[in-house]
């Protein structure tokens, strides 16, 4: 279950807004990129389509990096503030259960609740907007099922705004969607019409929308969503996560010098390390260990050589995405070089941002909202 309140630079606690009609959810899992990110919606808001951004960044990420909450608040209210952003935005404390959410009340207005944790628990106070997810599931829900769901929670009075089913196929970290496309854009469209007919039957929020998780890289699907949004007038929030460290790594290898010398060092560890990085994500990636090369052929590479392996960009002959997977799952290998690894985006900067903004922007934002 996802707690939203409305997105304020002074404060996490300012007056309630509802979450816009078009929202997507960026990780910042340094806490150096918020600038690079909201870049990229304002070029789309220049293109006349406003999508409010949702920093998120859960418990376990924190631990990883030994990060406070504060810090996703700090970095996003800055960025706010240097860029002059004047449309909403949030902070989601991603994946947070009833025994760590209290470190997160003062720094974040939007919390991702595991629903297991919710059960029997009071239904949000007033003042406040309601995600439920349930993408992590065993199964997809039905849209019959998830109409009773929905009644179950108009009947709890919960005051929802945005709802995330689970979908039918595979939907893996930092890469595209694998699955059918044609039942896909079926039980998307079908569990719009549930909505719809839910808000209405059941008073529950006009702009009641869909919530897709995982969402980062499936890009066969993002021409799904926008033509079904244009033609049923519905909102949705998109929610990604990884993608910007991978952002990180490319920009570092571009770069040259120590950022590739780095930026090598974590693909060797990674590789080293593979079965016990990848243990946590089995479910959410499929690599081929036979398709990832050494970290001697890695090694004579040149910056632009790595950061085409990396870079999502499905046609390019040097694109690979066991390498993409493998190095999503291993942020934690970068944090464990501390000030070594955040001073290295500090010094490159510029070209690091360069790959965020675009990324987001060009592959992620334009596709989905104007094609």
């Amino acid at each position: 279950m996802t707690v939203v309140s409305a997105g304020n630079a002074a404060s996490p606690s300012a007056a309630r807004h509802p979450l816009p009609r078009f929202s997507v959810g960026v990780g910042d899992r340094f806490a150096h990129q918020a600038e690079a990110q909201l870049a990229a919606f304002e070029r789309l808001a220049a293109e006349g389509v406003v999508v409010a951004p949702v920093w998120n960044k859960s418990n376990r990420e924190h631990s990883f990096i030994g990060s406070e909450p504060a810090s996703v608040w700090q970095a996003a209210a800055a960025a706010v503030t240097e860029r002059h952003w004047p449309h909403p935005w949030f902070v989601d404390a991603d994946h947070i259960r009833i025994s760590t959410v209290e470190r997160f009340l003062e720094s974040s207005n939007f919390f991702t609740i595991d629903v297991a944790d919710s059960i029997g628990q009071p239904a949000p106070a007033a003042g406040f907007v309601t995600e439920v997810s349930m993408d992590e599931t065993d199964r997809p829900q039905t849209p019959p099922e998830l109409l009773v769901i929905l009644a179950l929670l108009a009947d709890e009075q919960i005051p929802l705004e945005t709802i995330a089913p689970k979908f039918t196929g595979r939907f893996n970290k930092g890469v595209d969607y694998c699955g059918d496309l044609a039942q896909f854009e079926q039980e998307f469209s079908d569990d719009i019409a549930v909505l719809a007919f839910a808000a209405a039957r059941y008073s529950l929020p006009a702009h009641l929308k869909l919530s897709v998780h995982s969402g980062s890289d499936k890009f066969s699907l993002y021409p799904i969503i926008r033509r079904t949004l244009a033609r049923t007038g519905a909102g949705v929030h998109l929610k990604t996560a990884g993608t910007t460290w991978l952002e990180e790594l490319i920009g570092l290898a571009e770069a040259g010098g120590d950022g590739l010398t780095l930026a090598r060092e974590i693909y060797a560890y990674a590789l080293a390390h593979c079965e016990e990085l990848c243990g946590p994500y089995a479910s959410v990636i499929d690599i081929d260990s036979r398709q990832l090369p050494s970290a001697e052929v890695v090694n004579a590479w040149s910056g632009p050589r790595l950061a085409a392996a990396i870079r999502h960009l499905p046609g390019h002959p040097d694109f690979n995405p066991h390498i993409r997977q493998l190095l999503h799952v291993s942020f934690k290998v970068a944090a464990g070089q501390g000030r070594r690894y955040t001073d290295l985006l500090v010094a490159n900067r510029e070209v690091v941002g360069r790959q965020v903004t675009e990324n987001l922007y060009e592959r992620h934002l334009r596709p989905l909202f104007l094609g």
